[in-house]
């Protein structure tokens, strides 16, 4: 198994995976030029900021807390900040309060404020020149030699099949497994994903406190799907994860669980939320393709992974269920399925299916997955890396908008 990767490395220690200039709106309104700026200089991201407007505060706040995990991922090796005034809105979205958490990463930054620029003509041009010279000095930063124990991986399971639980899944849980043990950090997440196998995720908790945190989750999260008249036992397996041979929520759940390993949790994170030290996490976040992967992101993830099954997917070449979700982190699609992979092999990046048929143990695969993942985190390309596409993600907010 490797032991290191050629990874950026940043001021707060850590490593990235890519080294990004993110272009990072602090109001919806300017996104367009966030977009602009992201289409006419290479090497930058951009993240499109949700309205704010009206929402309660735990979803400002939430909004704010991607932002910012955004800005301090490993993979972002500089920031451009964009204002419409010096203060201007909600006080925990204000352009100081940003410009505070982005200068705690250390990396270079620029800020440019559209009144101080006389309008949004001028505004983008000033975001023109700035990011080119950010990117400029971002390219400075060489890949260096860096251990395994700096990776940061997030991942999600969807279009589960019988061979997610088998073999798919479990493989993820060996490479978090030897990760973690070599003093990295990881994260699981889809907190309806594990009703019905709650408890075992409960027992694995690093102490009472983070157990209760779980069933909690679990508890709060089926009580609010019955308040909608939807009982999520009944219409969880999803009609694909039926079609493909997953009968019960049980069945489901216990495979689902597998792709978190078998090391202790070590907390439990809000949406966004980045992680008070090393270790294994649980997410409690909602499992939208288009949400989760940027939730990952946010906590500091430098490779997210979407580990599928597959088994009621179109026959030839199907669509992926996102392309690029992660702003900023190389996105991985992986199966346990050989079908589903020789349905899809330019966009599928590994296969765990050997497993299954007896060529090699799930434990062998799971080693030649983080080799895999640590050939990713040292620049080779992810499958999706080369479509150049820009999903309309979807923040996880609760709402109501008021």
């Amino acid at each position: 198994m490797k032991t290191t990767f050629m990874g950026y490395p940043r001021p707060d220690g850590s490593a990235g995976a890519r080294n990004y200039v993110l272009v990072l709106p602090v109001n919806r309104s300017l996104n367009f030029i966030a977009s602009y700026i992201a289409k006419m200089v290479n090497g930058v991201k951009h993240f499109e900021t949700p309205a704010e407007g009206g929402r309660p505060e735990r979803d400002r706040e939430t909004i704010v807390r991607t932002s910012v995990g955004l800005a301090a991922n490993p993979n972002v090796g500089g920031i451009l900040l964009l204002a419409v005034k010096p203060k201007f809105g909600y006080k925990n979205m204000s352009p100081s309060y940003f410009l505070d958490e982005i200068k705690k990463t250390g990396k270079p930054f620029r800020t440019v404020v559209l009144s101080d620029e006389g309008g949004s003509y001028k505004m983008l041009g000033e975001c023109l020149r700035q990011a080119r010279e950010l990117t400029l000095e971002v390219s400075k930063v060489h890949r260096v030699p860096c251990d395994i124990g700096k990776l940061t991986l997030g991942v999600k399971c969807g279009m589960s099949d019988p061979t997610s639980g088998m073999v798919g899944n479990p493989a993820v849980g060996h490479a978090y497994d030897l990760l973690i043990k070599a003093g990295g950090t990881g994260f699981f997440s889809e907190t309806t994903e594990i009703i019905g196998a709650e408890d075992l995720v409960a027992k694995r908790a690093v102490n009472a406190e983070v157990s209760k945190q779980i069933l909690d989750a679990a508890t709060y999260w089926e009580e609010k799907a019955k308040s909608t008249g939807e009982d999520i036992r009944a219409i969880n397996p999803i009609p694909a994860n039926i079609a493909a041979g997953l009968t019960t929520l049980e069945e489901k759940s216990l495979g689902a669980i597998a792709k978190g390993g078998t090391t202790a949790i070590q907390g439990v994170l809000k949406y966004g939320e980045r992680p008070a030290g090393k270790g294994l996490y649980f997410v409690d976040a909602w499992m939208s393709s288009l949400s989760l992967p940027l939730c990952f992101t946010a906590c500091g993830a430098t490779v997210v992974m979407y580990q599928m099954g597959g088994g009621d997917m179109a026959d030839v070449y199907p669509m992926m269920p996102a392309i690029n979700p992660t702003v900023v982190s190389p996105w991985m699609y992986l199966t346990g399925n050989k079908f589903t992979y020789k349905k899809s092999p330019d966009n599928i990046d590994f296969d765990s299916s050997p497993a299954l048929d007896g060529g090699k143990s799930v434990a062998e695969m799971g080693e030649a997955l983080l080799d895999h993942i640590i050939d990713i985190a040292s620049g080779t390309m992810t499958k999706m890396e080369t479509l150049n596409y820009q999903e309309q993600l979807e923040v996880f907010m609760e709402g109501p908008v008021l």
